[in-house]
């Protein structure tokens, strides 16, 4: 396991909570698979940290719709990361440990709020990140 932080763009935060093996595709899908499942996941895995970065991350490697250090969609992704950036407080270049931002996560977004933060989102209707929202809301309840 590499000891390198991850490079994210805002909204891969609540993108790496919602993760459930999907994705845009294959190669798209392993590489996240790879950096949620087996880092963020994995044991230890709250301790990997994250490096704030307002480009094309490690998560976006594969993605058909990269172009560059930008996507084929940037307006739309552009809102997205600046709506995810301002509701976990996120500075530009910040390193957070993947504990540190389920903590802002769990503190700043409640259950129900994605259709605001994430709108636009092709992937809001399937309900996974909400859904994973939900979980961890509901870990240190009852």
């Amino acid at each position: 396991m590499s000891d390198d932080p991850i490079r994210f763009r805002p909204h891969h935060f609540l993108c790496s909570l919602g993760f459930q093996g999907k994705g845009y595709s294959d190669e798209f899908t392993a590489n996240m698979r790879a950096i949620v499942m087996g880092r963020l996941r994995a044991p230890g895995g709250r301790d990997t940290k994250i490096k704030l970065t307002g480009f094309a991350d490690d998560i976006c490697g594969p993605c058909p719709k990269r172009q560059g250090r930008l996507c084929t969609n940037q307006q739309s992704i552009a809102q997205l990361d600046r709506a995810h950036a301002a509701a976990l407080n996120l500075k530009p270049h910040e390193v957070l440990t993947w504990d540190e931002a389920l903590t802002r996560i769990k503190d700043n977004v409640p259950p129900g709020s994605l259709s605001t933060i994430c709108e636009g989102c092709q992937w809001l209707d399937y309900g996974l990140c909400e859904d994973a929202l939900q979980r961890l809301h509901d870990q240190d309840e009852g």
